[in-house]
């Protein structure tokens, strides 16, 4: 098989592995340090036992997280050499800053935190788990930032053939940017959310200890309506990026062909790559991605035929990635105004509570659609329209990738079923009597 999609599947198996891990401790951490801040304030042993069980399945998560998260940056040194040579001035400063600064931060700062109960006061405790959230924000916005560079290359220079570095606040500040960093954080909050009342439903089912997991319930309750909303409003004004630096990624996640105003949305439609149409098109709402794209229902939207055949990202996997995440987008607000309506009559919604279970897989689908949206819709670029994937890889044999390949899915399953067995003992395990800390 070739070296450069072998590179490609290795890459992105590590990533979507290492990502069902990270949004959890990005949402999680700030939810555990407003437990102990409500511990902190009120006394209540109950908002000390959220902070210890909820506590624990986070540092899990996280301890996870870090194994797999260390390999992603070797593999640009390993499988893309080509790529780090080329724009190693920019990529490799960003991914400097991040190790070096914020994920030893973050990781120092947990070790205070598991280690101080008895050591630091109360206030003291808690400020470092708000400082531990904050790290781990940090640590995400700069791979973030490093991730929107490729989607789209700003402040450098093209010198002795390589991307050089000359505008490093617009690098950091680029609107592309703020719009990935403010989408993946509100997912990250999303699913923290659902994870959180997701088991809190659970032990109310079995009516186990039902203040502590109603209390948890709608601390997850609150943050989830609230990052539902605001990614839904965000999302509008990330369309509208899109459609100016990415016009063949929107297309992509249409089905769009023709260029021509008054473009319409289709609710569901299968493309038919070969002759440049669709083969399905269901639910056509005219006027509606010149309006999402545009804020202009006559405005005119790139269609995939003006864009060079060599130049278009893989269509149908694009497209469905983008209806699935959005599909689910609209089920978690359905599902967090649900819970708003029922919040004072939990016990009696038996149904919405095995609602909420089953509900716990559905943000992890829906972010790692996501991401596959985001970086199969740049191909066939790896720098968008700078610096092609196909001329990225390294020049080593497919075979010694082949081999890397089937033993990071071997190590990730083992790793993979541990983490997650663990989280699932210890959260259907529910936490330590509170009377006793």
């Amino acid at each position: 098989m070739d070296v450069v999609f072998l590179s490609r599947l290795q890459f992105a198996a590590a990533t979507l592995f290492h990502f069902l891990f990270v949004p959890l401790t990005l949402g999680l951490s700030f939810m555990v340090a407003y437990m102990e801040t409500k511990y902190v304030r009120t006394k209540d042993p109950v908002y000390l036992s959220m902070t210890k069980f909820w506590g624990k399945l986070f540092l899990i998560n996280f301890a996870v997280g870090v194994v797999t998260g260390i390999t992603l940056e070797f593999q640009f040194g390993t499988n893309w050499s080509r790529y780090s040579a080329y724009v190693g001035d920019i990529f490799g400063s960003l991914l400097a800053i991040e190790a070096t600064v914020a994920f030893f931060l973050e990781s120092t700062l947990i070790g205070i935190w598991i280690f101080g109960w008895k050591k630091l006061s109360a206030k003291a405790h808690a400020f470092v788990m708000w400082l531990v959230a904050i790290g781990g924000s940090l640590s995400a916005v700069w791979i973030l930032i490093a991730n929107a560079w490729m989607q789209h290359p700003v402040g450098y220079a093209i010198r002795n053939g390589r991307a050089e570095l000359t505008d490093f606040m617009t690098v950091i500040t680029q609107k592309f940017a703020v719009l990935t960093i403010l989408h993946t954080l509100a997912a990250a909050f999303i699913l923290s959310a659902f994870f959180v009342m997701g088991i809190s439903a659970w032990h109310l089912l079995k009516k186990n200890q039902i203040d502590f997991f109603t209390k948890s319930f709608k601390i997850g309750l609150v943050v989830g309506i609230l990052s539902t909303f605001f990614i839904i409003i965000e999302g509008d004004f990330h369309a509208v990026d899109v459609a100016e630096v990415q016009p063949a990624k929107l297309a992509a996640m249409e089905t769009h062909w023709e260029t021509k105003p008054n473009a319409p949305v289709f609710l569901f439609s299968w493309p038919d790559t070969e002759n440049e149409r669709n083969h399905i098109e269901i639910g056509a709402i005219p006027g509606l991605l010149s309006f999402l794209s545009h804020h202009d229902v006559n405005a005119p939207v790139t269609g995939l035929k003006d864009i060079p055949k060599d130049e278009r990202p893989p269509v149908a996997l694009t497209a469905i990635s983008f209806k699935i995440m959005v599909g689910l987008g609209f089920y978690f607000l359905i599902v967090m105004v649900m819970g708003v309506l029922f919040r004072k009559k939990l016990l009696e919604k038996r149904w919405y509570l095995w609602m909420m279970v089953c509900s716990i897989p559905l943000p992890y689908i829906a972010i790692e659609f996501g991401w596959i949206l985001t970086e199969v819709g740049r191909q066939p670029w790896i720098v968008y329209g700078l610096f092609k994937t196909a001329d990225a890889a390294s020049p080593i044999a497919s075979g010694q990738v082949l081999t890397t390949l089937i033993g990071f899915i071997v190590l990730y399953s083992l790793l993979g079923a541990a983490g997650f067995y663990m989280i699932y003992k210890n959260a259907v395990k529910g936490p330590v009597d509170i009377k006793h800390g």
